[in-house]
């Protein structure tokens, strides 16, 4: 009997050890991402763009669920940078989120080295420079996060994997841009349109001569599923493969109902999966396509991405007109159809092995309702400004929690409105206060002119209405509360609104955003701070060893060129775990 008690509680003793262990020895995946001014032409003119490694677009960061994330980030730029990775959660971890109201920016010639974990996620994402219109130079790259090998996919296993960054594209650099911008002027119309950093295939006449395309190589018989990002300035896109169905599988981490479409609008940041099969004959290659949606197609011809899918038969180059956009532009009420069309796949398990419909969100009371109106930019203070809820935000010089740790007075005002003022707009530091595990509703309502897409950093949210008009209470009637796609990033049409549902179980400091470059650039954002009223130090993590200080807590700064022993140490952490991990099972076998 003593015997078995003894092997008993020795049991549960290493079952603890090796509990405790396992979580610190998820693997880990590393990368160094040096960002660099490079000369480039993908429209046919010289520019200067943001490379990663040298690379444009930037190399695929590729990890799996659970996996440790460590990205060290150099920059070469001549201002600040930081990396944002939308989509990805940083489940307690909104130092690591990097925009500029938690995060001091990497400056010239440093080095700063983001260290995350992919909480219970999967699917498309993808990163880029979140400062000064940085991204309408490049810097941005694919990210995937794959399913564990014990979680099943909803789907045969494809072929192949192929990413497409696609994006309205400006032969002016950012710098260039925010001088339009500062001076009180719209961007006005792209120069075209890159697939993967390229322009578009000499499909026409009015393509000039010499610009390199994009060839995506593919087998006859094969399936493949293409990873379709929308890295753009403003624009939203129209994609399509010439004579081939597009099956939609995946959007930002959430399976979707499998349906087949022959062309997909994708708006400004978002992401999307497609599972493609090479079922059509080798005759011809075939067009790729990527055309700017709801505007004059006519005068806006020229902004038409174009690559082109070969079979490895192909009996020769493709040829003739581009496959037709929908023609529905000035139909509004059929413009949200294919949106609405958008369902969540109830019966598939996502990151973890329980289906992703358990969740009844339809059920769920309500807490607190925020409405946040956008309007057209306007004049506040002699310059140019967009507003939500008649505030332009106004990025503190401290980061918004390091003001709240180290108790700096005035960084920022905790007095976001959640429903729009009849007052006069104004510039300001304005923070929404949101409940700990509150259900909230969020009303993005459109009264600008251009469709817009909203995202929220550190969630995904349920996509429960849109329609047009003036939302009103008495539209809840005609929710989804049983298959809403859950996503992070959403269209808002000009004159009409967008409802979502989202539960705030996520500690931190999370930006609320237009996507839209130039709207956001002038202001269109706010942050929703999240704390637990009840913090003992486990719900959120404490900064990280390598912060940087801006601001008023600009002394605290150490005054050297690199952190890299920061990255080591944390990496020398995650093996020094391992290591433990795997004695605890020898120590256990020995002694069980």
């Amino acid at each position: 009997m003593a015997l078995l008690l003894r092997s008993s509680l020795l049991a549960l003793i290493c079952i603890a050890l090796f509990s405790t262990l396992c979580f610190a020895a998820d693997p880990t995946v590393s990368y160094d991402y040096k960002l660099t001014y490079i000369t480039a032409s993908p429209l046919g003119v010289p520019q200067q763009v943001i490379a990663v490694n040298g690379q444009f677009p930037g190399p695929l960061l590729n990890a799996t669920t659970n996996y440790n994330v460590v990205v060290n980030v150099i920059n070469e730029l001549d201002e600040g940078l930081l990396i944002t990775w939308p989509g990805i959660q940083m489940r307690r971890d909104s130092w690591e989120d990097g925009v500029r109201g938690t995060t001091c920016p990497i400056r010239p010639k440093r080095n700063f080295t983001y260290n995350f974990q992919v909480k219970d996620q999967i699917g498309s994402f993808f990163y880029y420079p979140s400062l000064n219109l940085q991204r309408a130079s490049g810097g941005f790259g694919p990210v995937i996060i794959n399913n564990r090998e014990v979680i099943p996919i909803p789907f045969a296993q494809p072929d192949g994997d192929i990413n497409l960054l696609i994006g309205d594209w400006y032969t002016q650099n950012h710098t260039a841009l925010r001088t339009t911008l500062d001076s009180g002027n719209e961007l006005g119309m792209p120069d075209g349109v890159l697939i993967n950093g390229k322009g578009p295939f000499k499909y026409n006449s009015s393509v000039p001569d010499g610009i390199k395309y994009e060839t995506l190589n593919v087998d006859p018989g094969k399936t493949y599923r293409f990873r379709v990002h929308n890295v753009g300035t403003s624009t939203s896109l129209n994609f399509r493969i010439q004579g081939h169905n597009l099956l939609l599988v995946e959007t930002e981490g959430r399976y979707t109902a499998q349906q087949n479409y022959t062309s997909f609008d994708i708006h400004v940041g978002q992401s999307y999966s497609f599972l493609v099969t090479m079922d059509q004959n080798a005759t011809t290659d075939y067009y790729v396509v990527a055309s700017a949606r709801y505007v004059n197609e006519t005068v806006w011809q020229r902004v038409t991405g174009v690559a082109i899918l070969h079979y490895s038969n192909s009996q020769g180059p493709a040829a003739g007109p581009l496959p037709e956009a929908p023609s529905d532009i000035y139909n509004q009420w059929s413009a949200m159809n294919q949106a609405k069309t958008i369902r969540q796949n109830t019966s598939a398990s996502g990151a973890r092995p329980n289906p992703q419909g358990s969740f009844h969100y339809g059920q769920i009371n309500i807490t607190d309702t925020y409405i946040l109106r956008s309007l057209p930019p306007v004049s506040i203070n002699g310059k140019m400004r967009a507003t939500l809820n008649g505030i332009s935000f106004r990025n503190p010089d401290t980061p918004i929690r390091l003001a709240d740790v180290h108790k700096v007075k005035g960084a920022y005002k905790l007095d976001f409105p959640t429903q729009p003022m009849n007052r006069p707009p104004v510039v300001d530091t304005s923070v929404l206060n949101a409940t700990y595990k509150g259900f909230v509703e969020i009303i993005l309502q459109n009264n600008d002119t251009r469709l817009q897409s909203f995202h929220m950093d550190g969630y995904s949210f349920f996509v429960v209405g849109m329609d047009w008009g003036i939302w009103s209470e008495s539209n809840r009637n005609g929710y989804n509360n049983w298959d809403a796609i859950s996503r992070s990033t959403v269209e808002v049409h000009p004159g009409g609104w967008t409802a979502v549902l989202a539960s705030l179980d996520n500690v931190g400091v999370w930006n609320l955003r237009v996507e839209n470059l130039d709207r956001w650039y002038l202001g269109q954002e706010t942050y929703m701070k999240i704390v637990n009223p009840e913090e003992n130090g486990e719900t959120e993590f404490a900064p990280p060893d390598n912060v940087v200080y801006c601001g008023q807590l600009q002394n605290l700064e150490k005054d050297n060129k690199s952190n890299a022993g920061s990255t080591m140490a944390r990496r020398a952490n995650v093996f020094i775990s391992l290591a433990m991990a795997l004695s605890a099972v020898f120590f256990c076998n020995i002694l069980v």
